[in-house]
């Protein structure tokens, strides 16, 4: 499978984030923790929607966390649907669900993977590293289910919350030894996205598998969180293990987004970030624009 994935509302997949599959989903919501209206978009591409516990039937439920940075707890949810909590699901990318939890000023970024209890709690051990709002995406596929969804809710973290800057533009990340550099520029009309990893000045040409692919992206709008996860073109076995990753994405609007890109090397994984500016492309102010919602 190497489909196109779009970077509008989100559309089947992070997801993301996450098989060596192109793309799989995107998702847009706002800082408070309420549903925005759906933004206009021209007709090539799928209107964004709102940021929703519940979709297609299927309900993310309340979720329990620590309720201060710093304290060793768990965080807890269910998932439940027609039939009620949802015990079953679909494989996506060497995982039955994927969260991925994020600050609202696009900090405190972590993707992980909970364990599902046999009653259909998902649960993982827990501290918060600051206090503030974050937004917790849960990205899932339920067997029999509509296909895959990504449902989300705001945790409060209290604590005096001193949001931070969002970084500036950069084409290169530092991580952990690592330099990541990109080529290429997110715009509306769609894009390749191309990472190339280095260690020590050399390109690193054996990066490990990790989900089924050689690198996962998520991209972050800074403004109000719309949400992407794609994987590279090519297999794992069949394409190169580096140094360079290619990824094709298309956002929903012009404007700063945060990238978040996770490749394993070494026997760990490490996640570069970076800050890139979508560009507008031209025919988009030609085109007809429409509102809409759901799936894309």
């Amino acid at each position: 499978m190497n489909d196109r994935l779009r970077f509008a509302a989100f559309g089947g997949g992070l997801v993301v984030l996450f098989g060596a599959a192109l793309g799989i989903g995107a998702l847009v919501g706002d800082r408070s923790g309420a549903a925005p209206a759906a933004a206009d978009h021209s007709e090539h591409r799928a209107a964004a929607t709102g940021l929703r516990d519940t979709e297609s039937g299927y309900t993310l439920g309340d979720i329990t966390a620590p309720a201060t940075p710093n304290q060793q707890g768990a965080l807890r949810f269910r998932i439940t649907g027609p039939q009620g909590t949802v015990t079953r699901y679909n494989d996506l990318h060497e995982q039955d669900l994927h969260l991925i939890v994020v600050r609202t000023d696009a900090s405190q970024f972590r993707h992980v993977h909970p364990t599902r209890a046999a009653d259909g709690t998902w649960s993982i051990d827990w501290t918060w590293a600051e206090p503030g709002s974050y937004r917790v995406f849960a990205d899932f596929s339920p067997t029999d289910g509509p296909g895959e969804l990504v449902l989300s809710r705001t945790v409060a973290v209290a604590g005096n919350v001193s949001d931070k800057p969002l970084p500036p533009v950069s084409k290169t990340a530092e991580v952990d030894g690592y330099r990541v550099t990109l080529t290429g520029d997110l715009n509306t009309a769609g894009s390749e996205l191309a990472f190339t990893v280095t260690r020590d000045g050399k390109p690193v040409t054996d990066l490990q598998p990790y989900l089924g692919a050689y690198a996962h992206l998520v991209a972050l709008r800074a403004t109000d969180l719309a949400y992407l996860h794609v994987h590279p073109e090519g297999e794992v076995g069949k394409t190169a293990p580096g140094p360079e990753v290619v990824f094709a994405a298309q956002a929903p609007s012009g404007g700063d987004y945060r990238l978040y890109l996770d490749f394993q090397h070494g026997g760990a994984v490490h996640t570069a970030e970076f800050t890139d500016r979508a560009l507008t492309a031209a025919s988009d102010s030609d085109a007809p624009a429409h509102h809409g919602g759901g799936h894309s």
